[in-house]
């Protein structure tokens, strides 16, 4: 199998160049995006948590003042923004890149974590994996949305395929998942955790009820609560809406292992999602993705100038907001097309061969 066919221009790009001489060209140049600036970080936790903060007093004085709650949703829907903002921030930690200081990532790691409902340790080191194998059909399954090829599909029992449908529906993805990934499946550490992830999400657990119980004894629990839910459940939508267009869109790289190259992987298989200023600012500069599993040790403050100087990395296929829509109906992998397709396409697919086989 061709491992450029189909993936666009950027994989097709680099089909023929040997990765050791990219590395040593281009490649190795954008080191000097990886390193950390003060100031930009200091102002980055300024210009978030600041109004962050601000928004919660805000809307806790607004219910305690009677104000009707349809006045504080809309804030809580902002806010929601930020703590998007917040998690992109808990994510650098992750990557060690968003100070110089590894203790520092470590404490704002931990800081966002909570906020975020997210252990520091315990995510991690699925997220590490989920570098390490995007667009790997032999890797799939860790830090990554389930994805099945066609042929797959349709040899699973007919319970699995009703699993997978529903798992894709977007109502479920994009509205369930998040909340039951944030609120219940993080309390608990990953498959294969070892003692410090453990104790990471030991020591989240143990500070997020310690909130809730300091917002009890304070601002009382339903206004805790009135405001929290919105803001984990909008922000909680948002992102998994992000890390699933990220990876699945068109065209995208998939590959098996023999044929897997991790430079194809990032530029082909991670997007470049342009969004407006406005929600790039509050994405944190993730649409920009393609630069982040190319260099996760960028801080997201530098990618877009790392994109501007750069001419190769601007060669990747833009992916618009209007464009993204289109990725909620893309299910399976077709490895004969090199493609993502649509569920009507792999009962088109089994039609085919079920009359191959009567002829």
């Amino acid at each position: 199998m061709d491992r450029t066919e189909g993936v666009g221009p950027i994989a097709t790009r680099l089909a023929g160049v040997d990765t050791d001489l990219a590395r040593a060209d281009w490649y190795r140049s954008l080191s000097k995006y990886e390193k950390p600036h003060l100031a930009k970080a200091t102002w980055q936790l300024l210009n978030t948590f600041v109004p962050y903060i601000a928004l919660w007093t805000l809307m806790v004085g607004m219910l305690h003042r009677g104000v009707s709650y349809a006045f504080v949703l809309p804030l809580a829907i902002l806010a929601a923004g930020l703590l998007v903002r917040i998690f992109i921030f808990f994510h650098d930690g992750c990557h060690g890149s968003f100070f110089a200081s590894r203790r520092a990532n470590r404490i704002l790691g931990y800081v966002c974590g909570i906020l975020t409902f997210t252990p520091y340790e315990d995510w991690r080191r699925p997220h590490a994996e989920h570098h390490a194998t995007a667009g790997n059909l032999e890797r799939r399954g860790v830090g990554d949305i389930w994805t099945l090829t066609v042929e797959e599909y349709l040899a699973r029992p007919r319970w699995v395929r009703f699993a997978y449908r529903f798992f894709r529906n977007p109502l479920f993805l994009f509205v369930v998942a998040p909340m039951f990934m944030f609120l219940i499946v993080q309390r608990f550490p990953h498959k294969r955790a070892g003692k410090r992830e453990r104790s990471s999400v030991t020591l989240t657990n143990v500070a997020i009820l310690l909130v809730v119980a300091l917002a009890s004894l304070t601002i009382g629990l339903r206004t805790y609560l009135l405001i929290q839910i919105p803001i984990i459940t909008v922000a909680g939508s948002i992102g998994m809406w992000l890390f699933y267009v990220q990876h699945q869109f068109e065209p995208v790289y998939w590959a098996h292992q023999p044929q897997w190259n991790p430079m194809s992987a990032a530029l082909a298989g991670s997007s470049y999602y342009k969004l407006p200023k406005v929600l790039q600012w509050f994405s944190g500069n993730i649409g920009l993705h393609h630069i982040h599993h190319l260099r996760p040790r960028i801080p997201n403050y530098n990618l877009q100038q790392c994109y501007n100087e750069v001419h190769i990395l601007q060669a990747v296929e833009t992916l618009t907001l209007g464009r993204s829509l289109r990725s909620m109906f893309l299910h399976l992998w077709d490895e004969s097309q090199q493609k993502l397709v649509s569920f009507r396409s792999a009962r088109r697919y089994a039609r085919q061969i079920a009359q191959q086989k009567s002829t």
